[in-house]
């Protein structure tokens, strides 16, 4: 898969089903949206009308895929503000798929607190594995593990102490 649609077309990518598998979907997409959005600034409304023509939406949260396209935008300076003290360099050498995922999980993670922290991690990992750099999925992880600790410090303490 790549950020390309056009080198789907000829071999569309199977059709979720069920709410997380859909959800899953809805991810990647808006990881790409994000990504669009980041590198060629493009107006938000033009971006989500562009990837709800070029994508089936049947097999997507089409709900969700909203949500994170509104939310991460909408909350563009905090959210990079929780990334930026677990970054190794500036944040403008970071690699613009990274930062698309990163936003993406660092959202969940603030915002959707009924989405578990161990899905969120998965989640932007497994991206990071299929769109990103070859280590990216690395570096994205340890800066999830760390944020997640930040922002669901609680969560995490229940989990470990119920798996004793």
């Amino acid at each position: 898969m790549s950020l390309n649609n056009d080198d789907c077309r000829d071999n569309p990518p199977p059709r979720a089903k069920g709410r997380i598998a859909m959800r899953r979907v809805a991810r990647t997409l808006a990881m790409q949206a994000l990504y669009q959005w980041h590198v060629a600034g493009q107006n938000l409304n033009e971006i989500e009308a562009q990837f709800r023509v070029d994508n089936d939406f049947d097999g997507v949260d089409g709900a969700y895929f909203n949500e994170i396209l509104r939310g991460v935008p909408g909350k563009k300076s905090e959210i990079d503000a929780l990334i930026e003290p677990y970054l190794d360099r500036p944040m403008d050498e970071l690699d613009p798929v990274e930062w698309a995922i990163l936003r993406l999980a660092t959202w969940e993670l603030s915002t959707r607190i009924d989405v578990p922290y161990r899905v969120v991690i998965n989640e932007g990992i497994e991206l990071a594995k299929v769109f990103g750099a070859t280590d990216g999925h690395k570096y994205v992880n340890g800066v999830l593990d760390k944020l997640a600790l930040r922002l669901r410090g609680a969560e995490i303490r229940d989990a470990r102490l119920n798996k004793k």
